[in-house]
C-alpha cells in the first residue's frame, strides 16, 4: 500500500454562501493530491507522462461528505493505493481538519491511455518498478 499526504490551505472563493467549503472543491482536491503524489515518487508527474505519450483520464469518481471545511482551513489530503496499477490505478482519499477530523473520504479511478490510439494501455515500467516496493 503506498500512502502520500499533502496539505492544502482553503481559500476563500472556495467557500458557500454558509461560509463552507463547496463540495465540488474537493475533487480538486484529489487531483492536486495525485498529482503531488507521482510526482513524490520521482518517476514521473503528470506532465512528464504526457510527454511519454500516455493520458490519464478520470473514469470513476466518489466523494462522502462527513464534516464541512471552512476558509482558511489547513487541511490534510491523503492518498491511498491499495493494489498495483494495471491498464486502471486507483486512488483512495480521506481529508482531514487540523484538528485532525476526517472530514470527507473519496475514490478515483483513472485509466492509463494511449496519447495517439485513445487506447488503454499499460502503466509506463518506471512507475510500476517504483510502487511493487509498496505492495
Amino acid at each position: 500500500m503506498y500512502i502520500y499526504d499533502v496539505q492544502i490551505r482553503t481559500r476563500y472563493n472556495e467557500t458557500d454562501k454558509m461560509g463552507i467549503i463547496y463540495h465540488a472543491n474537493y475533487i480538486s482536491y484529489y487531483e492536486i493530491a495525485r498529482a503531488e503524489m507521482l510526482r513524490s515518487t520521482g518517476v514521473y508527474s503528470y506532465s512528464e507522462m504526457e510527454t511519454a505519450g500516455i493520458m490519464m483520464p478520470v473514469v470513476e469518481i466518489q466523494s462522502k461528505y462527513l464534516l464541512p471545511a471552512y476558509y482558511d482551513e489547513n487541511l490534510t489530503v491523503r492518498v491511498i493505493i491499495k493494489e498495483m496499477p494495471t491498464a486502471k490505478i486507483t486512488f483512495f482519499f480521506e481529508v482531514f481538519n487540523e484538528k485532525q477530523e476526517l472530514l470527507n473520504t473519496g475514490m478515483t479511478t483513472l485509466a492509463f491511455m494511449n496519447s495517439q490510439t485513445r487506447r488503454p494501455c499499460r502503466p509506463p515500467q518506471k512507475l510500476i518498478d517504483c510502487m511493487k516496493n509498496y505492495f
